[in-house]
C-alpha cells in the first residue's frame, strides 16, 4: 500500500513538474522535426487519458526493482532516435526474412528493458488498442527513468508513428561508440542535427547506468593514459584491477559517486579525470567542451536545463508520420 501511495505522489508531481519544465516557445521550436512534422503535447488526452500513467507506473515498478534499469530504458530513446529518427526502429526483433537493429554492434548484447517496454505496450493495448506509438512510448520511458532518478522533469510531446523497417548499417555507423574521438562524436551528432551543446548536456546521462570492461579497454592499454591533465592514476588503477581477470564483460559504474541518481556529478568527474569511457573523458580535451563542462559541474540546474532542451530536440528527429509509420500492436514486430 505505501508503494502505491508513493507512485501517486511521484505521478502527481509529475504532473505539476512538467506543467512548468520549459517555456512554450522554447517546446515549441524544441518539437520540429527534420521532415517539418510538428509534435504536439497532450495528443493522447482524449483517446487514450491513462496513457502517461500507465507508462509511469510500469517504469517505476521497473527501476525498484532494478535501479540500472532507469540507464538502460534511457539508453534505448537514444539508440532509437539516432538511427533514421525516434521511430522504434530498435524494438524490432529480427526474423527470417527481416533484419533488425538489436544485432548491430552498439548494440548487441548491450540494450536492455525490452521486456519492460513490451509489458507497457500489452497494458495499453489492452486498454488503448493502437493508440499510443511505440515511439512515443520510449521518449515517456525515458523522461520517467530521469524523474525517477532524482533528475528534472519536462513534458513530452508525441505524435510519433512506429517504422515499418529497421536499418542495421546505420545503427551500426551512426551510434557514437564509447571509443570515439572528439571529433567523430562531434560529426555523428551533428550528422542528426544535434550541436557540441547538445553533445555536451547529452553526454550526461552516463551519470548513471555501467559499462562493460571491454567498452573503456583503451583508457587502460596504455600507461602514457595516465601521465595527461585530465586523467586520474588512481582511478585507472581501480580500473585495472577490476578488469584484470578474464571476465571481459565486469561492468563498472559510469559514476562511482552516485551511481544510482541522476545529476551533475558526472561532470565534476570528468574534471578529476574519472571519466569512465574514452568517449566521456574526451571531452574534456577541448576549450569549448570543456567550457560547458564547467559549467555543468558548478551548477546543477543549468545542466538540467539544458539536458531537457536536448532531450526535446533529440526526441523530435525525423518522426515517422501519417502514412510513413503505423501504430504497432506488438513493438517487436510490424502488424
Amino acid at each position: 500500500m505505501a508503494n502505491n501511495h508513493l507512485g501517486f505522489y511521484l505521478l502527481m508531481l509529475l504532473k505539476i513538474v512538467t506543467t512548468f519544465a520549459i517555456p512554450p516557445k522554447t517546446l515549441k521550436e524544441a518539437c520540429i522535426g527534420e521532415i517539418g512534422f510538428e509534435l504536439q503535447f497532450n495528443i493522447y488526452n482524449d483517446s487514450c487519458p491513462e496513457a502517461e500513467a500507465i507508462i509511469f507506473s510500469w517504469v517505476e515498478k521497473a527501476v525498484m526493482e532494478d535501479s540500472r534499469m532507469a540507464a538502460s530504458l534511457l539508453r534505448l530513446h537514444f539508440h532509437d532516435c539516432f538511427v533514421n529518427g525516434c521511430d522504434a526502429s530498435v524494438l524490432l526483433d529480427d526474423t527470417g526474412d527481416f533484419v533488425g537493429e538489436k544485432t548491430a554492434p552498439p548494440n548487441l548484447n548491450s540494450l536492455r528493458g525490452f521486456e519492460v517496454i513490451d509489458a507497457i505496450k500489452s497494458d495499453l493495448e489492452s486498454v488503448c488498442p493502437e493508440t499510443v506509438s511505440c515511439a512515443d512510448i520510449l521518449a515517456v520511458v525515458a523522461r520517467d527513468s530521469v524523474v525517477l532518478t532524482a533528475g528534472p522533469s519536462w513534458e513530452v510531446p508525441m505524435g510519433r508513428r512506429d517504422s515499418f523497417s529497421a536499418n542495421k548499417a546505420a545503427a551500426t555507423n551512426g551510434i557514437p561508440a564509447p571509443n570515439s574521438s572528439l571529433t567523430d562524436l562531434v560529426a555523428k551528432f551533428q550528422n542528426v542535427g544535434l550541436t557540441l551543446q547538445d553533445m555536451v548536456a547529452l553526454s550526461g546521462a552516463h551519470t548513471m547506468g555501467k559499462a562493460r570492461c571491454s567498452t573503456f579497454s583503451s583508457r587502460l592499454q596504455s600507461s602514457s593514459n595516465t601521465n595527461g591533465p585530465d586523467n586520474n592514476p588512481d582511478f585507472l588503477q581501480s580500473l585495472q584491477q577490476l578488469c584484470s581477470g578474464s571476465d571481459i564483460d565486469a561492468l563498472a559504474q559510469l559514476d562511482l559517486v552516485t551511481p544510482a541518481t541522476f545529476d551533475n556529478q558526472y561532470y565534476t568527474n570528468l574534471l578529476s579525470g574519472e571519466g569512465l569511457l574514452p568517449s566521456d573523458q574526451i571531452l574534456v580535451s577541448q576549450y569549448q567542451t570543456r567550457e560547458i563542462i564547467n559549467s555543468y559541474a558548478e551548477d546543477t540546474s543549468v545542466f538540467f536545463e539544458d539536458f531537457k532542451i536536448s532531450m526535446l530536440k533529440m526526441g523530435s528527429l525525423g518522426p515517422a508520420s501519417g502514412n510513413d509509420g503505423e501504430i504497432r500492436r506488438n513493438c517487436r514486430m510490424v502488424n
